[in-house]
């Protein structure tokens, strides 16, 4: 594995496996890698040539400057998991590498980027789609890989690709969890083992939740979700959103889509964690 901190060395790279006919795999991360990480990695190594992998805590995504200061750094380990993995090229630059002058770009991403996270966190998105296109045009992939876990990040990326005219495959890949049900997560490490012992339960609604919403209806299932996440001292409900899965507009009646999903902001402790459920799918996605 080769281990490349230069933007330069990175395109040099990369267009000698393109001038060989070689498909390329990115995995654009933030570090702290994990089992949610090593999943997308070994997708990427199964269905591509060649895997990139960039670490780069980006700060343009992060509006709140205390959580960028918290945000775990473990370079090397990062690294480590990333030989094991088989991965071509870790790409982990300085900011000074990335943005060498300030990034003033401003996407207009529609609808999808202005609800849930969009709403609640100012320019985060804008930031994501900042470091993300860069990466794009740095190592031109044949395909990018991204969790599931953030869903609506996910939407928001095709809309910017289909605006800037990218040529690649977004490859969306399930969510990774602990054994009790948590999504993985690089802020997991901060949940004290109290919080983190309530942080389950999470899911464990969402999941409970499908069953009720067979004789509830969308506002109710919304209600019963909030109320019974609430109810645990440790845990406050950002927003819970029951919405299209392709627009993320919020629903009001099952039957307003046949692709419905919830996702659900949680403060558990003053750890922001994400996560979602599929209410309904259709077979063709």
């Amino acid at each position: 594995m080769k281990i490349i901190n230069k933007v330069d060395e990175l395109r040099k790279q990369v267009e000698m496996f393109r001038g060989e006919g070689k498909s390329i795999g990115l995995v654009p991360t933030m570090g702290a890698l994990h089992g949610g990480h090593k999943s997308l990695v070994e997708r990427a190594r199964s269905e591509n040539d060649v895997v990139v992998v960039s670490v780069f805590l980006n700060p343009t995504q992060f509006n709140n400057k205390e959580d960028l200061r918290t945000y775990p750094r473990t370079a090397e380990a990062d690294a480590a998991m990333l030989e094991s993995c088989g991965v071509d090229i870790a790409f982990m630059p300085t900011v000074e590498e990335i943005y060498p002058e300030p990034d003033t770009r401003v996407f207009k991403l529609g609808p999808v980027a202005e609800v849930m996270e969009g709403a609640m966190r100012p320019g985060h998105f804008n930031g994501v789609c900042q470091i993300v296109s860069k990466l794009f045009m740095m190592v031109e992939p044949t395909r990018a890989y991204f969790g599931e876990k953030d869903f609506q990040q996910i939407a928001v990326i095709r809309a910017m690709i289909k605006q800037l005219g990218f040529k690649l495959d977004i490859v969306q890949c399930p969510c990774i969890r602990e054994d009790d049900g948590l999504a993985k997560s690089s802020r997991n490490v901060r949940l004290t083992p109290q919080v983190r012992k309530v942080a389950p339960n999470i899911y464990r609604v969402l999941c409970d939740s499908l069953e009720f919403a067979h004789d509830h209806s969308v506002e109710q299932t919304h209600d019963w979700v909030v109320a019974t996440l609430n109810a645990y001292p440790e845990m406050e409900v950002e927003y819970f959103s029951i919405c299209d899965g392709i627009t993320l507009q919020p629903v009001e009646d099952w039957d307003a889509s046949d692709y419905i999903v919830g996702c659900i902001t949680v403060y558990c402790g003053d750890v922001r964690e994400i996560d979602n459920i599929t209410y309904k799918k259709p077979e063709s996605l």
